[in-house]
């Protein structure tokens, strides 16, 4: 399966499949109304989660998409051991990085999909010029 297809993303509100992989919850708080047992989670990944700070400003600035995005993946630059961590998981196999937000349109875990998809596409540039 091509790496750009192993990174998934879903609300964690939707039923768990075995398609999805490795289930992990990218949120720093955890979802309202969720059993852990009914969450099938592989890991919960807080530290992967945008910093409470942008999270506060990007909930009372909901038209700022962007700007959380850009905010947001400089958080990501500086976590460079855990983006590894979850880019690993997604070369073993699917991955599917679960959220609460009801904006399935805007989220984090769409910002972080996208980074890890970059970050699994440089590896693989790297990996060809290096050979």
């Amino acid at each position: 399966r091509p790496l750009r297809t192993r990174i998934r993303i879903k609300r964690i509100y939707r039923a768990g499949r075995v398609s999805d992989g490795k289930r992990i919850l990218v949120d720093r708080l955890w979802p309202r109304g969720v059993a852990k047992e009914r969450a099938r989670l592989f890991s919960w990944c807080k530290e992967i989660a945008p910093s409470d700070a942008l999270r506060r400003w990007f909930h009372t600035n909901p038209g700022a998409w962007e700007e959380f995005a850009t905010r947001y993946r400089a958080e990501l630059a500086m976590q460079n051991d855990v983006v590894a961590k979850l880019a690993g998981y997604a070369r073993e196999g699917v991955v599917t990085l679960l959220y609460a937000a009801k904006d399935e349109d805007h989220n984090n875990a769409i910002v972080l999909q996208d980074y890890l998809r970059r970050w699994l596409e440089r590896e693989a540039e790297d990996d060809r010029s290096t050979t």
